[in-house]
């Protein structure tokens, strides 16, 4: 039997309802999705929150990783550095697969439920517009929350006053 056939077979005695739901059998990492995400960042933070909230009862979840943290190893996500997550969004899809900006959003928000939304902010009249707000936030949200530009190096925190 060729590789080919057991993978076909494989997929399709599986009791995995991912399987069920796709359209063609692809080999599918156990890590899932994994969304690199600012912890310091107060917009992000409430967004992510929601985001949890969403993929409660989901069966696959996706793993929300706080880049902010001390232990944040780059090597355990596609060697995405600190300062690399800092400049926008980052997720790696369950194929390894790296997306920034509104791409990322597009398969974060299908994983936890909302692909009608990431479908939304990809189509081609509005992909555009998503894509110059997201360059806008990413650029000036660090000044916007309080920290200021020289958190893209190292760890940061909000400016004391």
């Amino acid at each position: 039997m060729t590789a080919r056939m057991l993978l076909v077979k494989r997929c399709l005695s599986s009791a995995n309802v991912a399987f069920a739901r796709q359209l063609h059998c692809s080999h599918r990492n156990s890590a899932g999705v994994r969304a690199l995400y600012d912890g310091e960042c107060p917009v992000c933070v409430k967004e992510i929150q929601m985001l949890q909230f969403l993929q409660k009862n989901r069966r696959e979840k996706v793993e929300f990783v706080d880049i902010s943290l001390e232990g944040y190893d780059e090597a355990k996500y596609g060697g995405i550095s600190y300062e690399r997550a800092m400049e926008e969004m980052h997720v790696i899809d369950e194929n390894d697969q790296v997306h920034v900006g509104v791409p990322a959003f597009n398969v974060m928000y299908s994983a936890v439920g909302l692909g009608w939304l990431g479908s939304l902010i990809s189509l081609p009249l509005i992909r555009p517009v998503t894509d110059c707000a997201y360059a806008i936030f990413a650029k000036n949200r660090l000044r916007w929350t309080g920290r200021g530009d020289e958190c893209t190096t190292g760890r940061c925190e909000k400016k004391k006053v």
